[in-house]
Formats: structure tokens, C-alpha cells, sequence
């Protein structure tokens, strides 16, 4: 956490804070690990003040989703763990999920039921994705916050994540965007169906995509050696390609894991602060894993 914290700041204008950045970070994870809103996460550190001295209110700890510093930390946090690891390639499996805005929604509950339609924010009309009116305005309603995660299947760990209170699609894109930034060399990946068209498979050049074809692929797109490496094997070793793709699952039991500890629903409603709480959700998943063992992974189609 220290060294995360080591960065350059130049103070502006107004007062300066009252904690310092390590403290900032320690804060806003502890308040995440322990879903208390920002009232009862400052009334519960009123116990500590009389240790400290330092008192913090309810609006120090809501800022804390907006700083810039955290954020930074956080960033530096990542890829200090993902540096820990030695993961500079990876064998790798995505997935999205969604995190409510409401106590009255159930991400897996409206899945089941709407299917590909609740992978993106229902507009009441046409429009865009901005707080406040709703279907009368023909702006977007919130109702989840989409996150995509990239899991490295030997250490457990999130490579890189990306959130959007658009759809999905956007959220996936921000990974992507994230892992570029970080570096990581993608050896495999394995995508659900949503991802399974040839362009996506173009993304991983040279790369091993386990993918599961859509019905609605149409003849005349034009074909890329990864998908094609990928339709193969799915032809010719149905048994072990299937085995690699549903390596999947670790993805899901990832967010299932993350959201009995952290909790299924984000109390945020700014958009900055939304992105920033998500973070802090991937944050403690590789926190929680970062000394787990090295799992095995399968050799894959026409390996021996």
C-alpha cells in the first residue's frame, strides 16, 4: 500500500486534507469491505478518533470516490499486485456482470428473465446515458452498473476490468483499454457467446479464443485466422475445446464470490464515483487472492 501510494502531488486551492493518500485508500477499501454507507462508516470512525484525533465526516468519505489521488493509488495498487504475481502473460477468461443502483433489483433475477437485453441500461426512449430523467426525457434509466473483468486462470487474480453504466458492450471495451495500458500478453481467452463474432477474436492476435459460435453469424464476414483456429477445434476436439471454454465458470464464481463478500449493489449515484467504487470492488478480490497458490491448468485441444 505504500509504495502505491508514492506519488507526486501538487496541492490547489482550498484546504488541504485532513488524511493523508494512505489513509484516503485505507478508507475507502475498509468502507467497501464493510458496506456501510458514508454516514455509518464516518459515525464508526468517530471510535478511532479518540485514538487519532483526526475527525472525519460523512462528506470527507463521500469525496474520497472523486479524488483523483485514490484513484491514481488504486490504478498503482493493481498493478503492483499483478507485478507481485509475475503476470506479464496470461491464460485468461471474461465475463460481465452488473451491480444495482437499487435494493429492489437482482442483476442474476433480471437476467434470467430479459436475457441479452439486460446487458444495457433500457432507454425510455432514444438517448443518453445521464442521471435524472427518465423514460419522460427518452434518457437512459440507471438501474445497473456493468462491469467486465478479465481473470488470469492460473493466479485467480483480475488482469484488468472496466466498468459502464451504459451497457456491457462499453464495459468490455474498458477492460480491453485497461489491459492494453497494463501490458499483459494474452495467451488464451475464453468469452461467452455475446463475444463470440470473428472481430472479436481479432482483438487477441495470436492467441488461442475459445469461443462458442452464435446462430446468427452471417456467412459473409470476413473470417480471422483466431476465429477460424478457434471453429476448428471446436469441430475436430469438441471434448477438449469444451473443457478449455467452460474454464469460464471461474469467472462467474469470481463475481459470485465478490458479491457475497462486497455485496450485489453499489450506493452510488455520481458517475465518477460509481467507477470508483467498482474499483474498489476488483481491488479487494486480488487483495483476498494475491497470496493464493498457482492453479494448474489443462493442456489445451491437440497438446499432449
Amino acid at each position: 500500500m505504500d509504495k502505491a501510494c508514492q506519488i507526486s502531488i501538487t496541492n490547489g486551492p482550498g484546504a488541504p486534507h485532513i488524511l493523508t493518500l494512505k489513509q484516503r485508500v485505507v478508507l475507502l477499501l475498509l468502507k467497501t469491505l464493510y458496506e456501510q454507507s458514508n454516514r455509518m462508516m464516518s459515525g464508526t470512525l468517530v471510535t478511532f478518533s479518540l485514538l487519532s484525533g483526526v475527525d472525519v465526516s460523512y462528506k470527507t468519505v463521500e469525496r474520497l470516490y472523486s479524488d483523483p489521488d485514490v484513484e491514481i493509488a488504486l490504478a498503482n495498487l493493481h498493478r503492483l499486485m499483478i507485478e507481485r504475481r509475475g503476470i506479464a502473460r496470461t491464460d485468461a477468461t471474461g465475463d460481465g456482470t452488473g451491480y444495482a443502483l437499487s435494493i429492489t433489483q437482482h442483476y442474476s433475477t433480471t437476467v434470467e428473465r430479459q436475457r441479452e437485453k439486460a446487458k444495457e441500461n433500457q432507454p425510455g426512449g432514444a438517448g443518453t446515458d445521464k442521471p435524472g430523467k427518465a423514460a419522460a426525457s427518452g434518457k437512459k434509466v440507471k438501474r445497473w452498473v456493468y462491469s467486465f473483468r478479465l481473470l488470469d486462470l492460473r493466479t485467480r487474480l483480475y488482469v484488468a476490468t472496466g466498468s459502464s453504466l451504459r451497457s456491457e458492450r462499453a464495459a468490455y471495451e474498458a477492460a480491453l483499454r485497461w489491459l492494453d495500458r497494463m501490458g499483459v500478453v494474452v495467451n488464451s481467452i475464453r468469452l461467452d457467446r455475446y463475444y463470440s463474432f470473428p472481430k472479436e477474436a481479432a482483438r487477441f492476435k495470436g492467441a488461442k479464443v475459445y469461443l462458442i459460435p452464435r446462430k446468427d453469424t452471417a456467412s459473409h464476414i470476413p473470417i480471422v485466422p483466431e476465429w477460424l483456429q478457434a471453429m476448428l477445434g471446436f469441430v475436430d476436439t469438441p471434448m477438449e475445446y469444451l473443457q478449455q471454454y467452460f474454464l469460464r465458470e471461474h469467472s462467474e464464481a469470481g463475481f459470485s464470490a465478490d458479491k457475497r463478500i462486497l455485496g450485489w449493489a453499489i450506493a452510488q449515484r455520481r458517475d465518477d464515483r460509481i467507477g470508483t467504487a467498482e474499483t474498489c470492488q476488483s481491488a479487494w478480490h486480488n487483495l483476498l487472492n494475491l497470496y493464493g497458490p498457482d492453479y494448474p491448468l489443462l493442456a489445451g485441444p491437440g497438446t499432449r
